[in-house]
């Protein structure tokens, strides 16, 4: 077996949930490198979906959708089914962050930040079942990639309830739907992202060095981090490795022995 046959993506259609910036961005770009045919990138606000379409080249192909709301996500599962005979591999990345002070923090930052962060991964990867399934084989499983957050595995200082306890939630969820999924050759794991430099995360992008002093390794993420995290789950090197959500973090989660040392938990 060569390097390629164990973490090459060669030929796989792909879908990746805010894949127009941050994180998602940085994931779409090692599937790219890796290999893979076709890579859909779905956000919300179209000049930022075209911008990046052009940027990363005719491989990736934009489409502008709301995952909020039931409505969006089948509208997403529709068009795609209406394009692909078969999905290889769903990443879901789009999330929100909210914070406010516990007396006054809000109905509708609640709603928002669960809806998407954990509604919508598992009514998307719902939607978009028959897909996966036909994609996927014992020699070759379809992969679901759930990105959750350090802050779904360690407590951070912000009141940041909601973001928090549906990133945690996220995580269990990973390890139920694999349970379930499987048994049709449909690999779900997931990534816990600490800090890496983006609009959702401005404290690593804009107060780097004060960030990096908080991580073990000192320095934030860059985008080779993300990516080749992805690529060994996404690619044969992963097909053992299942239900289990890996940080991405530079020793944050695992490897702190420092007392107060939080990273930003807009990082996603």
């Amino acid at each position: 077996m060569n390097l390629n046959e164990m973490f090459g993506l060669d030929g796989r259609v792909a879908l990746v949930t805010g894949g127009s910036r941050g994180i998602g961005k940085m994931i779409v770009e090692g599937l790219l490198a890796a290999g893979c045919a076709r890579v859909y990138i779905v956000a919300r606000k179209k000049e930022q979906v075209d911008e990046t379409s052009a940027e990363l080249g005719d491989k990736v192909i934009g489409l502008v959708g709301d995952l909020s709301g039931m409505d969006g996500i089948k509208a997403l599962a529709d068009e795609l089914a209406s394009r692909e005979d078969k999905l290889d591999i769903l990443v879901n990345n789009a999330g929100a962050a909210w914070g406010e002070e516990f007396e006054n923090f809000s109905e509708a930052g609640w709603h928002r930040t669960v809806d998407l962060n954990l509604k919508t991964p598992f009514f998307l990867t719902q939607k978009l079942y028959p897909l996966l399934k036909a994609a996927a084989t014992p020699e070759r499983p379809a992969k679901v990639l759930m990105i959750a957050s350090i802050d779904g595995m360690k407590l951070n200082p912000w009141e940041t309830y909601p973001y928090q306890a549906s990133k945690a939630g996220l995580i269990h969820l990973t390890k139920r739907m694999a349970a379930r999924l499987v048994r049709d050759n449909i690999v779900v794991n997931g990534i816990g992202p600490g800090a890496f430099p983006s609009a959702m995360n401005r404290a690593a992008r804009d107060n780097e060095d004060t960030v990096a002093k908080g991580i073990p390794c000192k320095r934030v993420g860059v985008a080779e981090d993300m990516a080749a995290g992805a690529i060994y789950l996404l690619s044969r090197a992963g097909d053992y490795v299942i239900g289990t959500t890996i940080p991405i973090d530079g020793g944050v989660v695992n490897a702190n022995v420092g007392a107060g040392n939080f990273v930003d938990p807009s990082g996603h």
